[in-house]
């Protein structure tokens, strides 16, 4: 039997709250569970205490057992202390494509190319002045 450490939700309308359950990973995320390991509410300020609990030892022995955390619970553990860190594919999304790349490295050219003529004629005519 395949199980899993995982939130299944409650509470109403736009006002979630978690509970953090070990289940059988073929029952339905809001279903039956084997047991309540704590609770998580993202309603609160993220650094408040009530914000999640755990009963971590009850965790530890459900992972001996096999159990596997869903990657949230897994980064609530590592906030925990109760895991290691572990390193996550994190792709460059936000980095623009090659052809965006380029046309923002020639826009940027084109300005240093007309603050360098603007500064030029500002600095013949000082320059002429000294000379004089």
């Amino acid at each position: 039997m395949a199980m899993k450490i995982r939130l299944a939700r409650g509470g109403s309308k736009k006002r979630p709250f978690y509970r953090i359950v070990a289940a059988d990973s073929r029952m339905p995320r809001d279903g039956r569970f084997i047991e309540k390991l704590g609770t998580y509410n993202p309603l609160l300020a993220k650094d408040s205490e009530d914000r999640v609990n755990m009963d971590i030892e009850k965790i530890k022995e459900w992972m001996e057992k096999g159990a596997q955390p869903t990657d949230r619970v897994r980064r609530m553990l590592e906030a925990a202390g109760a895991l290691p860190k572990t390193e996550r594919n994190n792709p460059k999304r936000a980095v623009p494509g090659k052809k965006a790349q380029e046309r923002a490295q020639e826009k940027a050219d084109k300005a240093t190319a007309a603050a360098e003529a603007a500064a030029a004629p500002a600095e013949a005519p000082a320059e002429e002045a000294a000379a004089e």
